[in-house]
């Protein structure tokens, strides 16, 4: 019995998509084994790290809970999509490099879509503000310091930046 498929529109970092994917491919594995964007990682699979946290509509989502056919009419942003268009750093991404938020990596691209949709909806976060917001992620490496101090230096960057930083109120 071979698996059920199904083509699917998926708008993805601004590009449109149109793979056949089985009715029950996550996401998460649609976004890289299918589409290439290695950049969303899979820990835990079960929703509970936020490795693999991605933007729909706006929203961060676990997107290894979320099925790609599911996807069909939303707008999804990866790590891969917060980087400027000529391919500069995003003010997210260049926080974590000056803020030494980075260690092994691999939590980081979840990290970086969370505090980008936070960021849209606080623009100048205190320190609690910006501990509460990443609290749903998981780091084993860094002790999450830097990544407070990351949240508040994207913040000073998306504000000097204005309009012009990639993504600010996309």
């Amino acid at each position: 019995m071979s698996e059920q498929t199904a083509t699917v529109t998926l708008e993805v970092n601004g590009v449109v998509y149109r793979p056949t994917l089985p009715v029950r491919r996550l996401l998460s594995d649609a976004l890289r084994h299918d589409l290439g964007l290695t950049g969303t990682h899979v820990g835990c699979e079960h929703g509970v790290c936020g490795a693999c946290t991605v933007l729909v509509d706006g929203a961060p989502m676990r997107s290894c809970l979320l099925l790609a056919v599911g996807m069909e009419g939303t707008r999804i942003t990866t790590v891969e999509g917060l980087a400027a268009s000529d391919g500069t750093l995003g003010p997210e991404q260049q926080a974590f490099v000056d803020s030494h938020a980075l260690q092994c990596g691999f939590c980081t691209p979840g990290f970086l879509t969370t505090i980008h949709a936070f960021l849209n909806e606080v623009p100048a976060p205190d320190e609690q503000q910006a501990r509460d917001a990443i609290s749903g992620n998981l780091c084993r490496c860094t002790g999450y310091q830097n990544i407070v101090t990351a949240v508040l230096r994207a913040a000073e960057l998306r504000a000097a930046a204005g309009a012009d930083a990639p993504g600010v109120g996309a």
